[in-house]
């Protein structure tokens, strides 16, 4: 023990940590890591189940580590530790309960230690929550005052007391999130002042222009000294982070200045969190304004970077199209063409014949263009994808889309050709972005909307059977509500190893089901959505991006398209979405379409007349859901 940690209080740190996979985030180790200094033992205590890989993670950082049922969430993990220590615990002068809801320390933890060393408080915590009427989760009643139960320092003389003792032998069951919060986190505070014991908190809410800093001024947490950055801000549903104009990418990047290794907190949303609501609050996209580079000196690469692109062409005549634009790439860059057989082979090699290669140069005819685009990438090149040989894979394919008419077809191509490789400038500003992001795996255009009705209904018929895979492939990322964050169109830049869980499964020719399966439902299509949930698995985020000029084009757009859609619903975007998912699906409004919305939107009266309120339940069973999710 140092001559530091002498001085200080004898200080345990008891950690409850709850991980889907039975894992251990890279984020929890250097939290304990930081807060090992300050604590004479750390236990940490895991729901669920834990692999030797996670408890390897944390072995160096904790002293002890236990492991239980997934039951009661962080609050009975804590009593597991209280009851496994037993009369032990009183002999610390100070016990923090914690757990792994918060990213940390984006500010030293040394300050404020320093600062509630001084305080003579019986227990503590970071932050708090002021008393509302109604209760906002019973909408009845008081909630009382009370700190929050993610940090909450008790010290010795509370701890040794009847009253410590009878609260947690007491301590109810706690099936759900509502009772954690209204059995023991609303009530924990005001139960034991009430019984004589004194409150402190580090960063109280009466400091702050709102009522819960911890969710809503997270930023003004962070510049007043607070350690620790709840995750909730950067996962709760989006709309509701709008209306309070809670900006997680500004979260972000403040967290970044005061040297906060933000590539944990990314790889741990792309885990955890459904990736379109990760792109949306952390606004992980980026405008590129395609800015002119000076080009590199002779013999100079222009990137570290080693790049192969792989470009599947069924129409020959778009080749120089689309070598132009990979061309766009610095220095060199390895290319493979892909195609469906020997004929459009040999037109595309005459073509390329007039070109100069950067690079290694190879066309390979299939044998089968069943899957297309997919099965070409997945299939005819998988040794290339699974070689150690690239950091950087460009997708492409020659895109005409004839079934959906000309200017439809047109602009999808421009969408997905410009918005990846626009300009030089433009790649080069799109490289960067790899170059100083490692955990970054993917980056395509935003969704396009322009010409298809995707807003709302991306998923198509493919979401059963893209769970299905996910299963198979073992990824557990959380499946987006609506529509998926994915490449519509297929073509992006990734790094290789992002795409690992997809590429090693060995996929046939004959899974893709022939010309008759491309379709939605179909594996392709399934596909097509997959990439940034497979990346996320293996803690990879995406980006999407686009040019100035396409910005322009989409955002006034979908500007006018939602100031239409919203004009007859009252309130805001979670005033309007509530009201939606309650009245359920509009149909094509005739009688009984009316008749089922009206019962949805007021399941009293229809229970009483025994109709069925099916979408109502699920519109508020889903909402629930969001606001209830742990962290």
């Amino acid at each position: 023990m140092t001559d530091q940690l002498q001085t200080r209080p004898r200080r345990l740190v008891v950690y409850a940590v709850w991980d889907s996979r039975g894992g251990m985030e890279d984020f929890v180790p250097y939290a304990l890591e930081n807060l090992r200094p300050h604590a004479e033992r750390i236990v940490v205590v895991v729901n669920g189940s834990l692999t030797e890989e996670g408890r390897a993670k944390v072995r160096e950082v904790s002293d002890e580590v236990l492991v239980r049922a997934n039951v009661g969430y962080d609050i009975w993990a804590h009593k597991h530790v209280i009851d496994h220590l037993g009369p032990e615990l009183g002999d610390f002068d100070e016990v923090i309960f914690t757990n792994d809801t918060w990213f940390g320390p984006v500010r030293p933890f040394d300050a404020l230690f320093d600062r509630m060393d001084g305080s003579s408080a019986d227990f503590w915590g970071m932050t708090d929550h002021p008393r509302e009427v109604p209760n906002p989760f019973t909408s009845n009643g008081v909630l009382p005052y009370h700190l929050q139960s993610y940090w909450i320092a008790v010290r010795q003389r509370m701890l040794r007391s009847d009253a410590w003792a009878s609260y947690w032998r007491d301590l109810p069951a706690m099936p759900s999130y509502f009772d954690a919060v209204l059995s023991h986190e609303a009530l924990f505070t005001e139960h034991f002042t009430g019984r004589g014991f004194t409150a402190d908190v580090a960063f109280p809410s009466a400091d702050y222009p709102t009522g819960h800093p911890a969710l809503f001024n997270p930023d003004l947490l962070m510049r007043d000294g607070c350690p620790t950055l709840k995750r909730r801000p950067l996962f709760h549903w989006p709309p509701f982070l709008v209306r309070h104009a809670v900006i997680g990418r500004w979260l972000i990047a403040q967290a970044e200045r005061y040297g906060y290794p933000v590539e944990l907190i990314l790889r741990n949303l792309a885990r955890t969190v459904e990736p379109r609501v990760l792109n949306t609050n952390a606004a992980l996209h980026n405008v590129l304004d395609g800015a002119d580079i000076e080009p590199a000196p002779p013999k100079a690469p222009a990137s570290a970077l080693r790049i192969v692109a792989l470009l599947h062409i069924f129409y020959p005549e778009m080749t120089n199209e689309m070598v132009d634009l990979v061309d766009n790439l610095p220095g060199d860059y390895d290319l493979v063409i892909t195609t469906s057989d020997a004929e459009r082979a040999a037109e595309i090699s005459g073509i390329m014949s007039h070109r100069h290669a950067r690079g290694r140069f190879e066309i390979r005819v299939l044998p089968s263009n069943d899957g297309r685009d997919q099965s070409a990438f997945l299939i005819g090149c998988r040794d290339i994808l699974m070689s150690d040989d690239y950091d950087l894979v460009v997708k492409l394919h020659s895109k005409k889309t004839p079934q959906d008419g000309f200017n439809i077809g047109r602009h999808f191509r421009r969408q997905q050709f410009e918005n990846l490789l626009a300009s030089r400038g433009h790649v080069a500003q799109l490289l960067e972005l790899f170059e100083n992001e490692p955990g970054l795996g993917l980056v395509y255009p935003p969704m396009i909307h322009i010409g298809y009705p995707t807003m709302g209904r991306a998923w198509w018929a493919n979401k059963e059977d893209f769970a299905r895979y996910c299963d198979r492939l073992g990824i557990q990322v959380p499946l987006d509500e609506i529509s998926p964050l994915a490449p519509y169109g297929s073509m992006y830049i990734a790094r290789p190893e992002a795409l690992r869980l997809l590429v090693q499964h060995e996929w046939s020719y004959a899974d893709f089901g022939g010309v008759e399966a491309y379709r939605d439902g179909g594996l392709a299509h399934v596909l097509e959505r997959m990439p940034s949930y497979a990346a996320g698995e293996l803690g990879y985020h995406t980006r999407t991006v686009s040019t100035t000029e396409y910005l322009s084009i989409s955002y006034t757009s979908m500007e006018f398209n939602f100031d239409h859609l919203s004009a007859t619903v009252p309130g805001d975007a979670v005033d309007r979405i509530m009201l939606l998912k309650q009245a359920g699906y509009t149909g094509t409004g005739r009688v009984g379409d009316f008749v089922r919305m009206y019962f949805g939107l007021h399941p009293r009266v229809g229970r009483l007349l025994g109709w069925s309120v099916d979408w109502a339940i699920r519109g508020r069973s889903a909402v629930r859901r969001i606001l209830s999710r742990r962290g």
